[in-house]
């Protein structure tokens, strides 16, 4: 009889120490677990960031290259790539990490998890057939944020709205136009992207002048006052390759259109374009060429004005 009390205590004694040791012990590994995943994509994420992943043997081949890819701005807009890519890895490797140690404290239990799974297979057939709109929306927004389609400062043309991005998540885009109208974007119903801040700009005038003027100093005209400006100390570094006079664009009975374009650095297009229309008036007012008809160019977005 005592043999058999002290059989059945030691049994108590070590389901009770046992099973929460087991239980410790696996959410232990769990956190270990998370916390060196989480450290591997930290990692991977801060050389994306500082551009060295990959580049130290790309320099010893082509130094140029990595200069290129050293520039401020793509250096800004890879570094928010890699922090939102990151940040979503790390929510999608806590959640894997959370339900296996759940389910593996629930077999610790003896508590079936076969029905549970079951249960959770028909929740989650009857979730993706009401969420269908949602799972599109979290694909398309993580393909944008890797694919670096656009990012918060951004002025963007996503259809039914233009503006500047202020956020950028994985299932709404969120931009502010230019009367301060704040519009939210599902990611799965962006259809194109029109991004004006990626790499470079161009300002493209289309300068029209009355018929019988002398079209060849028009253009001689137009190339001086953009040369002019690249070399304003306003503008300087906004100007980035050698203005061109393209030629001309259009002939009607009311104008000869001449286009003028100007590469500049993202976003500054419209403000080269304003101030050159305005040197363009004054020189040709002072040059006795008959003030130019239709300065047209390519509209700018709500965001830029």
């Amino acid at each position: 009889m005592i043999r058999s009390w002290l059989d059945t205590g030691a049994g108590w004694v070590h389901t009770a120490l046992g099973v929460p040791l087991k239980i410790t012990l696996i959410v232990l590994v769990g956190v270990l677990v998370r916390f060196l995943v989480h450290r591997v994509i930290g990692r991977a994420a801060e050389g994306i960031a500082t551009g060295r992943a990959g580049l130290d043997r790309l320099d010893e081949r082509l130094p140029s290259a990595t200069a290129v890819l050293a520039s401020p701005l793509l250096s800004a807009r890879r570094e928010q790539r890699a922090r939102a890519t990151a940040s979503v890895l790390n929510s999608l490797t806590t959640a894997a990490v959370g339900i296996v140690i759940l389910l593996t404290v629930l077999d610790v239990l003896t508590i079936p998890i076969a029905p549970l799974l079951a249960g959770a297979g028909v929740i989650g057939v009857a979730l993706g057939l009401g969420a269908q709109g949602l799972v599109k929306d979290f694909i398309a927004g993580m393909f944008m944020i890797v694919e670096d389609q656009y990012g918060v400062g951004d002025v963007v043309d996503l259809g039914p709205a233009v503006g500047t991005v202020e956020a950028v998540g994985l299932r709404v885009t969120r931009l502010r136009d230019a009367e301060g109208t704040v519009w939210y974007l599902r990611n799965g119903e962006v259809l194109r992207v029109g991004n004006r801040s990626q790499g470079w700009a161009r300002a493209v005038l289309d300068v029209g002048l009355a018929p019988g003027q002398d079209v060849s100093r028009a253009q001689g005209l137009l190339l001086d006052l953009a040369k002019r400006l690249q070399k304003d100390d306003a503008f300087a570094g906004v100007v980035l390759d050698e203005p061109q006079v393209w030629g001309v664009e259009a002939v009607t009975k009311e104008a000869v259109v001449i286009r003028l374009v100007v590469k500049t650095r993202p976003l500054q297009q419209w403000a080269v374009a304003r101030e050159l229309r305005a040197r363009i008036i004054d020189r040709f007012a002072e040059e006795g060429l008959e003030p130019p008809v239709g300065l047209d160019g390519p509209p700018e977005p709500d965001a830029a004005r």
